[in-house]
């Protein structure tokens, strides 16, 4: 299955886009990154939407859409490895993890989303966010194929 991680803003060279790079390399297939950014000065409000906009517009026809956001289900790495093996044997080809900006996700992102996942209680930088996440989906291939890198 094919993982695109769909987020706002734009990388900076730094130690947390080498990070994200040296898990990238170990992802089969290689884990996508599609980043959107509105330049036009807007409100808080028309923002967020116009963000929303952007993220479902970069989202692979037909790709389940996972939304980041406090809201959403804490998982273990295993739940999420199970819940992402379930959708692959059951032929999802692709699948879109969300990364909203800084006012958060629009309704309409939300109301997309086949799982709302959290990374915990804490705020995050977004851009450490895309490491994390890049981590646990290399984490994930690990435990699907059995390898040693994931330990209870």
């Amino acid at each position: 299955m094919q993982n695109f991680i769909v987020a706002v803003g734009r990388w900076k060279p730094g130690p947390e886009k080498a990070l994200y790079e040296l898990y990238k390399k170990r992802i089969q297939p290689t884990l996508q990154l599609k980043e959107v950014e509105e330049k036009r000065r807007l409100s808080d409000a028309e923002l967020k939407r116009r963000e929303g906009q952007l993220l479902l517009d970069a989202v692979p026809n037909g790709a389940r859409i996972i939304v980041l956001d406090g809201i959403g289900k804490a998982l273990s790495s295993r739940a999420l490895a199970e819940t992402l093996g379930r959708w692959r044997d059951n032929g999802v080809r692709s699948a879109a993890f969300m990364i909203g900006g800084a006012n958060g996700h629009d309704q309409a992102v939300l109301h997309r989303a086949n799982l709302k996942l959290s990374l915990g209680p804490q705020t995050w930088p977004h851009m450490m966010v895309r490491v994390m996440l890049a981590e646990q989906l290399y984490r994930v291939q690990a435990i699907l194929s059995g390898h040693p890198y994931h330990r209870e």
